[in-house]
């Protein structure tokens, strides 16, 4: 499928949301409905030196931009395919004396794409990116004065001849990107590392159970001619069969918050009242405010909640401190209150249970990281869609803990799970389902030699956790960092 190809999507009326995207044929699980390649996209500045301003890939010993000094680089040939991109930036900021912020830089990258494409990259582009939704309007007192102090600091760094905008451009371009930028991932869909705006994603409308899902596609950078290099792109992918004429929808937010949180946040980011099914029926609500099989008394329930959020508070300071004894320490603590108290699938006990799972994971204590995790997994079956991504994830991250800790059936067959879950919301090329590819074969293996001959895989076993190999190492380091 070629980048940008809409032949499987149509732009439609979507009454209340407006405009929206709809299938224009019918759909299989996993397919990919369309590809698009950001219009503009830059590195969060906290990650400027850490990942490429190209390929948006983690790597050390990055190159910097020897003009402005900060933009960073794989190599010469990730600089020489940015360049296009790069070119005024780098004069802006040698002008300015040093980089403002992302929100700044991107909005300045997509007005010197708009001169450059008249805010229409492509045929297969729908919509021009001036003309998608911006609700400055709606913004709140503090957010509009941000804005303002934004635009002012645009103003200085804004460097293109005697080619000029009026503020009230300038703040539309600003409320575009408020709207409708799209988080970008490192090339393992593990960490947040920059925004980017793709107009035609930007028409596709939100609900809390969608019936697809975004995954950023690096493409191929190991070329030695950057002329050869794929485009970093998003995809748009079917979570199951779609029929023709089907609004296509992706979900703004995490799931696993209460109907009436999602739709708090939805109004503050995207300023709309979500009256999806999942919301107005409050579905999985009970769920995820549930208490243990036990029937404890509402006041129980209640008191333990509350002791669960004010924990998870000092959990977080901790694991900012970098004090992970404390944060383990913090977690047994809410896990023994929590205990015949909240049901597995209740959010607090997730959430404990899922820092549990990480950091004694980190520790290399396997075994107790190993149960945390199933815990936490039987707990988001319930309540995640069967093909969401984060599902995926976390069976994966469950997978690699019990792997870990010498538990080859169970990791295998989690492993395997995962694999099937990330095969339909990531592809068979991403670098996360290859690397699973490999880690779902090397299980294989161990499982068989396990099988065979139980005494001789523990001794290999116990050889490799004394010692690690690479493989294994490189696979706690991505999963639990």
């Amino acid at each position: 499928m070629t980048v940008g190809n809409m032949e499987r999507a149509e732009l439609f009326d979507a009454g209340s949301k407006g405009r929206g995207l709809r299938a224009a044929k019918e759909l299989n699980t996993g397919e990919v409905i369309f590809s698009e390649p950001s219009f503009a996209a830059v590195v969060f500045d906290s990650l400027a030196t850490q990942v490429c301003h190209s390929c948006f890939r983690h790597k050390a010993n990055l190159h910097r931009c020897a003009q402005c000094k900060f933009a960073h680089y794989c190599d010469r040939t990730c600089q020489t395919a940015c360049w296009n991109e790069h070119k005024q930036e780098c004069g802006a900021i040698k002008k300015l004396g040093s980089a403002p912020s992302e929100n700044i830089r991107l909005a300045a990258r997509v007005l010197w794409r708009m001169h450059k494409d008249t805010g229409i990259a492509s045929d297969s582009q729908l919509i021009s990116v001036d003309q998608l939704q911006e609700h400055v309007a709606d913004l709140a007192a503090e957010d509009f004065k941000q804005l303002r102090a934004d635009v002012h600091k645009f103003l200085q760094y804004w460097s293109y001849g005697t080619r000029q905008h009026s503020v009230d451009y300038i703040s539309h371009i600003f409320g575009i990107i408020k709207c409708n930028g799209f988080t970008l991932s490192d090339q393992r869909g593990l960490q947040a590392v920059g925004v980017g705006l793709f107009p035609n994603l930007c028409l596709v409308n939100h609900d809390c159970w969608p019936n697809c899902t975004v995954i950023l596609n690096h493409g191929n950078q190991s070329a030695v001619s950057s002329a050869l290099h794929s485009q970093r792109r998003i995809e748009l992918r079917a979570l199951g069969k779609i029929p023709e004429g089907e609004e296509l929808t992706v979900s703004y937010v995490d799931f696993l918050n209460l109907s009436a949180d999602r739709q708090k946040k939805l109004k503050e980011r995207f300023h709309f009242d979500c009256t999806c099914e999942h919301c107005s029926k409050h579905i999985e609500d009970d769920l995820m405010t549930a208490g243990a099989d036990s029937k404890p008394s509402a006041d129980k329930v209640k008191e333990v909640t509350v002791f669960s959020k004010e924990s998870l508070e000092k959990i977080e300071k901790s694991r900012v401190e970098g004090d992970y004894n404390e944060v383990l320490k913090l977690c047994y603590e809410c896990l023994q209150k929590q205990e015949n108290v909240l049901a597995d699938t209740n959010l607090y006990k997730l959430q404990v249970l899922s820092i549990a799972s990480e950091v004694l994971s980190y520790q290399r204590s396997f075994a107790k990281a190993a149960d945390y995790a199933h815990r936490m997994v039987e707990g988001y079956r319930k309540l995640y869609h069967p093909n969401n991504a984060q599902l995926g994830m976390a069976i994966m991250r469950a997978g690699v803990t019990h792997w870990h800790a010498g538990q080859i059936e169970e990791g295998h067959s989690l492993i395997c799970q995962a694999y099937r879950i990330l095969m339909v919301t990531h592809g068979s090329n991403h670098a996360i389902t290859k690397d699973l590819e490999g880690m779902r074969t090397q299980t294989e293996l161990e499982l068989k030699m396990f099988k065979q001959n139980k005494a001789a895989y523990q001794t290999m076993r116990d050889a490799a956790l004394k010692n690690l190999s690479l493989n294994k190492s490189k696979c706690l380091r991505f999963i639990f960092k």
